[in-house]
This record gives structure tokens, sequence and C-alpha cells, in this order.
């Protein structure tokens, strides 16, 4: 997206760098601090690696009060900020500004409390996400959001895009099993918002901080829902002879009151992808796939499975493969976690975020294969049925100039036709710079005014990941 234009940098933020590293060098051990040119390029990018830019410095705090006393001395000298997870944003929001200084949160790795009574766990913000569940598993829970990148994300970087995940159909996203929050404002002051119970009085602030993409301040601990694992789980393949048919069996379940606990979706190209890298026993002769699991005891799993095998039975459905053993499901969700690596042994590809009413999905899909043929290009389909939530993978070559054009164009394309059928830009990735000039597109002036005056709020010089998610002309709106 190297198109996408950023603002140029401050100069006097630039001359004055050898005095904001020596601010930054009192507040954080010298391992804390990464300054050199080689360490800083490190984190020039984010998993929209098609744009880059080397930062002022990069801070390494390792707890809440470290942050604040980072937060602080920028706010006090006017330094930019980007709050940064394990930068696996695939939109772009944790890349960094030349003038910005990086504070990422990787070394708050700690689960500090875990209350099964209250069925809840509390963590410092740079945990991974899988390791949350790894770490209550034995005991029979789980933690539900679970993005593809979960091995590696944080779960700042989940509260910052209200990431979700592939078991979110039943469960729902970051946003509904996040508690409480401690965070750091622009000026340093910290805040606790929410806390151990279910909800909270007064305002939904956990609400409002949740997607926030970083833009509001810097969660440093979380207080997260843990849940009990089921008796049982049971993930079906479904085979499809087309993307329309696979897309109305989906409309149709979700129509039919069946709420499974995963619902996705692959075409053909990305069946073989997926197939080629986990030798997961996906059928190769089928134009789409769904990868359905339901659970609970045996008894309810086979009622369940009987109304979904009757629905998919009026849709053409030519394949019905169950799952028979733990080794089977592993290899299912192997597949499918794998999907945007195993694509990117392929080809290059962008991948685009845009969610839609699920009976909207045959029409979206159909128009989507038409928009990237359109553009000489080709796109491999996998993404979250059953909310809607499309993850079309663009292919083109990173190295022809022309293609990337196109596959950009086309990326914009479906995103505007997803908001034209009643959706939205982003169901999890975020908006970041990405999507940043597609917003007017969704929103009008007004809506983006009053977005930007609550933004303002929480910090009026728009030093928080600055360059992110709003239009760049019309800023600073209150």
């Amino acid at each position: 997206m190297s198109s996408i234009p950023f603002p140029k940098p401050d100069p006097s933020i630039l001359a004055r760098r050898d005095e904001i590293i020596a601010g930054l060098a009192k507040l954080l051990l010298p391992e804390c601090l990464i300054t050199s040119e080689d360490e800083r390029r490190a984190f020039e990018t984010d998993a929209l690696t098609a744009y880059r830019r080397i930062p002022l410095a990069v801070a390494l705090p390792r707890s809440t009060e470290e942050v604040s006393a980072l937060l602080a001395f920028c706010a006090a000298v006017g330094v930019k900020v980007v709050p940064r997870g394990a930068g696996t944003s695939l939109a772009g929001g944790a890349i960094p500004q030349e003038d910005a200084v990086v504070i990422a949160v990787t070394k708050l790795n700690k689960i500090l409390d875990v209350n099964y009574s209250d069925r809840t766990v509390r963590v410092q913000a740079g945990v991974t996400n899988l390791s949350i569940s790894e770490a209550v598993m034995p005991d029979g829970f789980f933690y539900a959001p679970d993005p593809s990148s979960q091995l590696a994300c944080t779960i700042a970087g989940n509260i910052g895009m209200n990431s979700g995940g592939a078991h979110c159909l039943k469960y729902g996203v970051t946003t509904n099993n996040v508690l409480g929050v401690k965070m750091v404002l622009i000026d340093g002051t910290i805040v606790d918002i929410g806390g151990d119970a279910l909800d909270a009085p007064g305002y939904d602030l956990l609400g409002l901080i949740t997607g926030s993409e970083g833009q509001l301040g810097i969660v440093t601990e979380a207080t997260l829902r843990i849940l009990r694992l089921a008796e049982g789980a049971r993930p079906v393949l479904f085979g499809f002879p087309s993307s329309e048919s696979a897309g109305a069996c989906v409309a149709a379940i979700i129509g039919a009151g069946i709420v499974p606990v995963a619902m996705e979706f692959m075409d053909k190209p990305a069946i073989a992808i997926c197939e080629a890298f986990a030798k997961a026993g996906y059928p190769l002769d089928v134009e789409a796939m769904l990868i359905i699991e339901v659970e609970g005891s045996e008894i309810e799993m086979e009622a369940q499975l009987a109304r979904i095998i009757e629905i998919a039975g009026k849709h053409d459905v030519q394949v019905v493969k169950e799952s028979r053993s733990a080794m089977e499901t592993a290899l299912i969700w192997k597949g499918r976690k794998s999907a945007f690596g195993a694509t990117g042994r392929v080809a290059d590809y962008i991948c685009m975020d845009g969610t839609v009413p699920t009976g909207q999905l045959s029409h979206v899909l159909k128009r989507t294969g038409e928009i990237v043929e359109s553009y000489g290009l080709r796109v491999a389909n996998v993404f979250h049925a059953g909310d809607g939530n499309m993850h079309p993978l663009i292919l083109y070559n990173v190295n022809d100039p022309t293609e990337q054009d196109k596959a950009e164009a086309a990326g914009m394309d479906i995103l505007k036709l997803c908001v034209d059928v009643g959706g939205c830009l982003t169901g999890e990735h975020g908006v970041g710079i990405e999507k940043r000039d597609l917003m007017r597109h969704q929103f009008t002036d007004a809506d983006l005014a009053q977005q930007m005056s609550v933004r303002a709020v929480f910090d009026k010089d728009w030093l928080l990941n600055p360059a992110k998610v709003f239009p760049l002309e019309g800023r600073n709106a209150e």
C-alpha cells in the first residue's frame, strides 16, 4: 500500500532526536530502549508490509508505571506515540512514523491472576492470545476469541482492533470477553475501567476503548472472561459446487436459528492452498467448503448436525465429512488457522476485512470474483462465514508496481461493495491506514466529526497513533 499518503515528519522533532532519546533513556533500562537504525528497522512495519517507516525510537516498558512515565514525557515534549503489540496488524495499525516513538508492550507478558470462581483471568497486555487458553485449559477452561494469529498476537492488539476468530460466532469477539482494563492516558494518568463483574456501572467506556486502535490510551492490563470447555466438539467439512451455494447455506443455517460454535468458509483456491500445507483431508473436487463445528454432549452434537446436514442438502452439498478423532480435528483447524501463512507461500496478497449481512454472502462472493477478475488478478476466499466477516486474499506480484496498484484498487472496490450491501469496512482487522481513506464511504462528515470529537477528549493534540483511522483532511474536529 505504498501509495497511501502519510504525513511528512515534523522537522523540529527530528532535529531534537538526541534530546528526546536522552529523555527516554532516563525512564528505562538501557536494554529497554532501541535507538540504532538497524534495530529500529525491525519495527518499521507490521503485517501490512507494503508500507514502512523507521520510528524515531522504540521503548519496551516493563510496567504500567514505565508506560505512564513514557507517555507523560512524550506529551510534554510533543512527540507522537505509536502503541504496538506483536505487530500482526493486517491494516497497518502499528506502522510508525519517522517522528514518532513506538511503545511496545511485549515485555508486559505476565498472567497476573486466574479466578475460576469468577471465571476471570487478569493479564498484562503483552500476553499472547493463545497463552491464556494454554494456561487455563488443564483446569477445563478457555479464552474464546481466537484470531488466526493467536500464537503471536497480544491482548493489547486484540483490544485495539476488537479481534475475533473462528470460534467467536457463538462466544463473541474481544469486546464481549473483556471485563476491565488498566489504561494509561496520553498525559500519563493511569485509569482502571471495569473489573471482575460481568457489567460495570456508568457509561460503556470498555466498549469505546475496545476497537479504538490505540488512539485513546495504552492498555497495560486486562481482565478477561474465561469459559468452561464444552463436553465435546466436532468439526464437519461440507463441500459445495459453488461459492454461491455455500454462502446460501450459511444464510439458511443462521436463519434457522442454529448457532454452531464456528462456521468457516473456503473457496477452491483457498482449499488447495491450505490442503497443500496442512494435509488436512480437505476435499479438492469442490468449488467451496464450509468448516462447521458443533459442541456439547454426543446427543446434542448429533441433533445439531442432523439439522445442519438437512439444510446443506437443500443447497446441493456434495461432501459431508465428519472429524472422528482429535488428530483429524487438529488438522482441520490447522489448515484453517494457517490459511494466511500458507497463501504467502504461493503469492503475495492483500487481505481485506469487510463484513456483510449473511443474507448477502452469495451476492458478495459472486461480485468479489467478478471485481478481482476485472483487474486481471486472482482471489482466494477464506473467512468467518457465520458472522459475514469476509477475508478475500487478492493475489498479486509485489515486485510489479502495476499489479500492486490493481490489487489495492480491487480491495477498495470490494470494501465499498460490503458497505453498499449494508455491511461495514472492518470486522476485526481495524481501519489502520489501509481503510482510512474509505471512512467517508461509510460515514458522513457529521459522523466522522462526532467520532473525532470523542477521540479529542482523550488526546486533544492527536499524539496517539495519529495517522490512522480518520482521513487526514479535517483532523482535530471538535
